[in-house]
C-alpha cells in the first residue's frame, strides 16, 4: 500500500557542498512525525524541498504517487502540502478572518468578471469561505478576534492563526516549522493539544520541526533525526531518546 508521502534519496547541494544527502521519509494519513537535529542540520532545507522552494539535486518526492519535484510552490499547495514558518508570516495589518480567507483564494471558482460585478456565484462562494474561516477560527478559539488586525494578537495566538491559515488550503500534509518557538510552557501545552485536535479533526499528517523536546517526545509517534544533512536515526520517541548516535549528536549525555 502506497504511503501518503514518500521521500527517497533526497539531496541538494549548495555551491558544491551537500546540504542534504540521501534523505528518506514516509508519512501516512493521521501521523504526527517530528524532525529534529542541531541548528544547521538541514531541517528547514527539507521543508523547502517538500514545498518547492528548492529543487532537489537528487531523489524524489511523491504525494499519493504524484511527483512533486519541479512543481512550483503554489501547485504543491494545491496538491495538498501546506506549511507554517519559523518566523511568523501573517498579513498583520488585515483582519484575522481575512488572513484565513486569503488562503482559500486558489479554491475559489468564480471569474474575475463575476467578482468585479458581484454576481451571485461570487457572493455564494464568499459566504461559504466566510463560514469555513469562522469554523477554523473556532477550532483555535480565535473567533472572538476575527475582526481584529492579525498583528494585534498575542504571540501564541498569532502562531495558532498561522496554522489555521495553512489548514484553510485543505492540506493532506501539514508542515510545522518550530511551532512552539517563543511560547511559554502553558502555550506549548495548548499547542500540543491543538496539534492532536488538528490531526483528529482534519485527518492530516503532521511533520514538525521543533527544538522543544518535551513537545516532540510528548506528541510524535515517530521521530527522524538529522545531523549535518544526513539522516542518522528514525524511530519512536523511546528509541530516539536511547539512541547513542542521537545522544551524541543532539540530545547530549
Amino acid at each position: 500500500m502506497k504511503k501518503l508521502l514518500e521521500v527517497k534519496d533526497l539531496g541538494i547541494n549548495f555551491g558544491g557542498l551537500a546540504a542534504l544527502s540521501r534523505f528518506d521519509l514516509e508519512l501516512d494519513k493521521g501521523e504526527i512525525v517530528g524532525l529534529i537535529g542541531p541548528n544547521g542540520a538541514g531541517k528547514t532545507t527539507v521543508f523547502n524541498l517538500l514545498t518547492g522552494v528548492y529543487e532537489p539535486s537528487s531523489g524524489f518526492i511523491n504525494l499519493k504517487g504524484r511527483s512533486l519535484v519541479g512543481k512550483p510552490s503554489h501547485k504543491i499547495v494545491d496538491y495538498g502540502i501546506a506549511r507554517t514558518f519559523q518566523n511568523i508570516r501573517l498579513f498583520k495589518d488585515i483582519s484575522v478572518i481575512d488572513n484565513v480567507k486569503i488562503a482559500m483564494n486558489s479554491s475559489m471558482k468564480y471569474s474575475v468578471f463575476s467578482a468585479i460585478l458581484r454576481f451571485r456565484d461570487f457572493w455564494r462562494e464568499e459566504k461559504e469561505a466566510h463560514r469555513r474561516a469562522l469554523e477554523l477560527l473556532d477550532v483555535f478559539s480565535l473567533r472572538e478576534y476575527a475582526d481584529m488586525p492579525a498583528g494585534s494578537l498575542p504571540y501564541g495566538k498569532q502562531r495558532k492563526l498561522e496554522i489555521a491559515r495553512a489548514l484553510a488550503t485543505n492540506p493532506e500534509v501539514l508542515l510545522l516549522d518550530e511551532p512552539a518557538a517563543g511560547m511559554n510552557p502553558t502555550e506549548t501545552k495548548e499547542l500540543m493539544e491543538t496539534i492532536r485536535l488538528i490531526r483528529d479533526k482534519f485527518n492530516v499528517a503532521v511533520l514538525l520541526i521543533e527544538h522543544d523536546m518535551s513537545l516532540v517526545m510528548g506528541i510524535c509517534e515517530r521521530i527522524a533525526v538529522l545531523d549535518y544533512g544526513v539522516l542518522i536515526a528514525v524511530g519512536t520517541p523511546h528509541e530516539i531518546a536511547n539512541d547513542k548516535r542521537v545522544i551524541t549528536a543532539y540530545l547530549g549525555e
